[in-house]
């Protein structure tokens, strides 16, 4: 008997069938089996939120979920954010880089993808709003000053952080 099932998952627009062990992380089929490294992996508790991705267009945790629990799903990660080419950012890419939202990078994916369908929600959200949203992302660089700059600049508020 094969310990396998099969997946079938679209990332970042394109379909991917696979035969994976039941036990397979979506975050650690994302990042081995097909290669998307910009889902980061941090705690492996749903904690810091580092392995944020959307399923269907909500955040959900990739090192909570099994790769099987995502089958027929559409998933989205980072790397599907921009337009592939490296010439288009995603609007909260631009503003992160714009507001140096970001330092040693590797909270930003989880950041970024948490945030995605917060201002879907919110699109002119305050600082107090933002702050909630990023309550479940841990970064340990930045004090998220220009975190919520960059997210107010994607908003079209000013960038500059408060002191």
């Amino acid at each position: 008997m094969d310990p396998h099932a099969n997946v079938e998952v679209t990332v970042n627009g394109v379909r991917h069938r696979r035969a994976v062990e039941p036990r397979l992380l979506l975050s650690d089929f994302l990042r081995h089996e097909l290669g998307l490294t910009g889902t980061h992996v941090g705690c492996e508790h749903g904690v810091c939120g580092a392995c944020t991705v959307l399923l269907d267009g909500d955040a959900v945790r990739s090192c909570l979920m099994f790769a099987v629990q995502a089958d027929g799903h559409d998933v989205t990660t980072v790397e599907g954010l921009s337009d592939g080419s490296g010439e288009t950012l995603h609007p909260l890419q631009a503003a992160f880089r714009e507001a140096h939202g970001l330092q040693c990078g590797f909270c930003t994916p989880g950041v970024l993808m948490t945030l995605v369908p917060f201002l879907r929600e919110h699109p002119d959200p305050d600082e107090r709003q933002i702050r909630e949203a990023l309550s479940g992302n841990l970064c340990r660089c930045t004090g998220y000053q220009n975190i919520v700059a960059a997210v107010r600049l994607a908003c079209g508020a000013p960038s500059s952080p408060r002191a």
